[in-house]
């Protein structure tokens, strides 16, 4: 079983940047496609990038199209996402996830992602 632990959350105002970090233990992701999900209050959990095994190709919801990019470090067994142009809707608890189809290639959909990380808060003043 994979334990994945995301770091770097915190407060910016709008218009800051964030990196965001998902280092994984317990076994390899190498050869997984991963992503990052957020929980905003009151929101259900939407997904927000996706990247394939080798970090080779990378997905993106349309709300974060240009500002997020994704990109992963298999000799670390990590995932960063790094976030730009920070807007205040932007702030939610951020997850990553490991997916579970074995295709290599990520979904967009929970059900698709086996296993879970605690997340990191990240908060946008405006």
């Amino acid at each position: 079983q994979v334990q994945l632990v995301e770091s770097g959350g915190g407060l910016v105002q709008a218009g800051g940047s964030l990196r965001l970090s998902c280092v994984a233990s317990g076994r390899t992701v190498s050869n997984y496609a991963m992503g990052w999900f957020r929980q905003a209050p009151g929101k259900e959990r939407e997904w927000v990038a996706g990247i394939n095994w080798s970090g080779g190709s990378t997905y993106y919801a349309t709300s974060v199209k240009g500002r997020f990019t994704i990109s992963r470090d298999n000799a670390k067994n990590t995932m960063y996402l790094q976030m730009n142009s920070l807007k205040p809707e932007d702030t939610a608890v951020y997850l990553c996830a490991v997916d579970r189809t074995g295709s290599g290639y990520p979904g967009v959909v929970e059900s698709g992602f086996g296993s879970w990380g605690q997340g990191t808060q990240v908060t946008v003043s405006s």
